[in-house]
């Protein structure tokens, strides 16, 4: 994910996500959040030490902002550089922000070595993302496109042909598309849309948004 003053999109987790893996009977628990803030990050620390509060080590890892302004991980008593660090790299390998990572170990008997520990920090972690839907959040724009019943067939297909999501259609004397389509194509969009109606059909541009398109 490039980096910019004013992203048009972004990549993150639809929903919490899970995995575990063992090492030398280590067990190294991953779960995962989507967050919007570094309030909400540390606040699915707390709830994941409370559910394993007989662990010795919770490590951490998040990324927040459109454009991932914000990071920061901990070791939790691990080696310096050996859990949060790794599973950090995770995070932005994978080309997502708003998300936080927390991986519980608990000791199985056998020292693992620093390379170890992190390898087993970042597998975790990859595990976890195994579980999850990613969803790329456009910037965008709400629009209600109003025509006559004639040309719904052409609406419908030509908002499929662009890839344009339609959150609801209203049918009364006249058919209502309520569509999200990206921000930077608005010009582009209605014209295509006046062109095909032959300028009938009403364009009316509402509000900006976030929304998800899911992968």
């Amino acid at each position: 994910m490039e980096k910019q003053e004013q992203a048009e999109q972004y990549r993150m987790i639809a929903a919490e996500g899970c995995g575990e893996i063992v090492e030398k009977k280590s067990r190294f628990i991953a779960a995962l959040a989507p967050v919007s803030t570094q309030e909400e990050a540390f606040l699915f620390l707390d709830a994941v030490r409370k559910k394993y509060y007989d662990a010795r080590h919770h490590c951490y890892a998040f990324i927040t902002g459109i454009n991932g302004e914000l990071e920061r991980w901990g070791d939790d008593g691990e080696p310096g550089g050996t859990a949060g660090r790794p599973m950090l790299e995770v995070l932005r390998g994978a080309e997502l922000t708003n998300v936080a990572a927390v991986v519980t170990r608990y000791f199985g008997g056998t020292l693992l070595g620093t390379g170890g520990l992190a390898r087993a920090y970042a597998q975790a972690v990859r595990q976890a993302l195994d579980t999850c839907s990613i969803v790329t959040m456009r910037r965008g724009q709400r629009y209600v496109i109003t025509a006559d019943y004639g040309f719904s067939g052409k609406l419908q297909h030509f908002f499929a042909q662009r890839k344009i999501t339609t959150e609801e259609t209203v049918y009364t004397d006249k058919v209502e598309f309520h569509i999200l389509a990206p921000c930077q194509v608005q010009a582009e969009l209605i014209k295509e849309i006046t062109e095909l109606t032959g300028a009938k059909a009403g364009i009316d541009a509402r509000e900006s948004v976030w929304y998800a398109d899911r992968e």
